[in-house]
Order: structure tokens, then sequence, then C-alpha cells
């Protein structure tokens, strides 16, 4: 069966749709290059601001109309929070919420019976050229692979749908990560990016002697595989352990002096109105405390503009504090009203 894998959103996305290409080929699969190529279509979705949503229907719409032919299945945060809407598209045959998107290769299986032929052994098009297959991820990265080392989150932002999308925060176990990134630095990879929804969270669900954090896990990647660099993704600014910062002292070579630090808004009665877990004055210390400890630190961040509430006067003491923190680049959002979901009316939005 050949299959063409899409997504747009966050790394997290990217690194699912890696795991599927892997689970995919594994089981006898051709993941190809081209849209017009295939009989399956997976398409990862995104839900972090209205407009994202917004993208994703045009993006399904759009790979309906490059291979009419082909069936679409279709997973991912907006397909979660809207599956109705998603399953109305054209093309759609299968709609997967994230609660089965670990189980797509095999809710896939039952169509490579009605689709493969043994034309297809060929992998030849109807003009006589074969198909082009999609290079295997980790090669297609060149350098680096995004490892998912947890899914979901427990902080009820008021801006935010990814705990509805999402759910809870779930850890995956510290050895399994392990083998994971060493088996990437066996192959060649250069740099393992270590991704989340909530990365900060990690191992906090774990129970007994497996409960963890996010320091012990990059201590024992850095200490037990051979990745020359290790890199984090985004860290809410409220959750890092004591000492935390020390992992660069120790490995300053491999663990890349990058961090991004969601801020949202720059005073504190807009942080209170979007339920952040911080102050300026904490992000503050937080951030003199990076750049002590780390040489040459790169630190970007996440802010949402005209968000319910801010007055002339907020924007301009949020501005200043922004231009204070002299970050390398920001992500900037401007609010937008999100729609009714499943029953739910989100007063906030990015």
């Amino acid at each position: 069966m050949r299959v063409y894998l899409d997504q747009i959103g966050c790394r997290l996305n990217y690194s699912e749709m890696e795991t599927l290409a892997q689970r995919l080929r594994g089981a006898g699969h051709q993941v190809v290059a081209a849209p017009e190529q295939p009989q399956v279509v997976v398409f990862n979705s995104c839900a972090v601001t209205g407009e994202a949503g917004k993208t994703s229907r045009q993006r399904i719409r759009t790979l309906h109309r490059a291979n009419p032919d082909a069936r679409l299945a279709v997973t991912g945060c907006w397909v979660t929070l809207e599956p109705e809407s998603a399953a109305a598209l054209p093309g759609v045959a299968l709609v997967a919420d994230n609660e089965r998107k670990d189980l797509l290769h095999l809710l896939l299986e039952p169509w490579s019976a009605e689709l493969d032929n043994p034309a297809d052994l060929a992998r030849m098009q109807p003009d006589g050229t074969p198909f082009e297959e999609m290079e295997d991820p980790a090669r297609q990265a060149r350098t680096r692979a995004f490892i998912k080392v947890q899914d979901g989150c427990d902080n009820r932002c008021t801006f935010c749908v990814v705990t509805l999308a999402r759910g809870a925060s779930r850890s995956r176990p510290l050895a399994e990560i392990v083998a994971e990134v060493q088996a990437h630095a066996a192959a060649g990879i250069q740099e393992a990016v270590l991704t989340g929804v909530h990365l900060g969270s990690y191992g906090r669900d774990l129970e007994g002697a497996a409960r963890s954090d996010l320091k012990q896990l990059a201590a024992a990647l850095l200490a037990e595989t051979d990745i020359p660099r290790l890199r984090l993704s985004s860290l809410e600014p409220w959750e890092l352990a004591d000492g935390f910062f020390d992992l660069w002292q120790q490995w300053p070579d491999r663990l890349c002096p990058h961090l991004h630090l969601p801020l949202q808004a720059g005073t504190d009665a807009q942080l209170r109105h979007m339920a952040r877990r911080c102050t300026v004055a904490s992000f503050r210390h937080l951030v003199e405390e990076a750049r002590a400890a780390i040489p040459d630190l790169v630190l970007t961040t996440d802010l949402i503009v005209g968000f319910p509430g801010e007055s002339e006067a907020d924007f301009a003491a949020g501005a200043a504090f922004v231009e204070e923190m002299n970050f390398a680049h920001a992500h900037i959002f401007p609010f937008s009203a999100r729609r009714r979901c499943r029953g739910r009316v989100w007063r906030a939005s990015a």
C-alpha cells in the first residue's frame, strides 16, 4: 500500500508522523514523496490557534484535490476537537482522534488488502515511471530526530485547547527513550530534540521507581547514549527542577544552548487572566539564572497580542518587558476568538 504523510503544527506532530512512517515501512508499506502518488493519505492536524484549525481544513481539501482517488485518514488536535467537521470534508474515509493516533498503522491495515494488487509490486505509475519513495525520516532530517517523550497537559491556560485535544500528561518510560535515542545515534543522527505537549512535566505521572523528571531524563540521555547533541523544545517557565541549568555546565558541548520559554504576556495582570503559573518577576529570575549558567544562551519565546482585557498600558508594559528580556526570537500570535467545540466555548485563543 502506498501512503503519503502530511502534517502542520508543532514538532510533536512531526515526530508522530516520523514514527508512523517507520511503522508503515515495517509492515511492508511504501511511504511516497508526493500527494499525487499514494492510495492513502494521512494528515496530522493542528488546533493551537483558530487559524491553525482553518489551515487544517484547507490542507485536507488541498490533499483531496491533488489525489481524488486516494483515501484520506485524518488525525490530530483539530480533528479531535471537531470530528464531525473533519468527517464531512471531501475524501475523508477515516477520522482518528488523538487517543487512537498511535494505532493508525493498525487502523490502516484493513485497507491494504483492498488496495494492493500485483501491479503495485512493480511500484510503477500508469505512465511506467516509478513512484518516488520518501526518504527514511532519519535520513530526511539529515542530522536531527524529534523524540516524543510525553503527551498531554495538566495546565488550564485560558487561551489553550490542548488539554481538551491531547488529554492529561502522559510520559514514556525513561529507559525506552534512552534506547530510541541511542538507536538514532547508531544510525548517524547528530541531534535529538526532545518534544512533548508539556515537556517540563516529563516523568511526574510515572509511578514508583519509574517516576522521574526532565532533568533526570536529559542527564540519562547524555550519560548513556552517544548522541552528539541534545536539544530541548518548549518548556513552561515554572516546572524546572532545582539545579536544572547545571546540566549545561556538565555537558556544555552536547546540550544545545537554546531555551524556548513561552512568556505569552508581559504583565502580571495578563498572566493571571491567562491562568499562567508565573509572574513577570519569576520569569525574570529564571532568565537571569539561565543566562548566568549557560554561556551564549539563545532564548526564544511565544507571545499573544490583543488578549481580552489588554489595555494600551498593558501592551506598553508588556512590550517593555519583552525588550528587557532581549529574546533572540519570538513567535507572536494575534488573539482570535475560538468557536465552540465539543459543546464548550473557549473564550480565549492564541
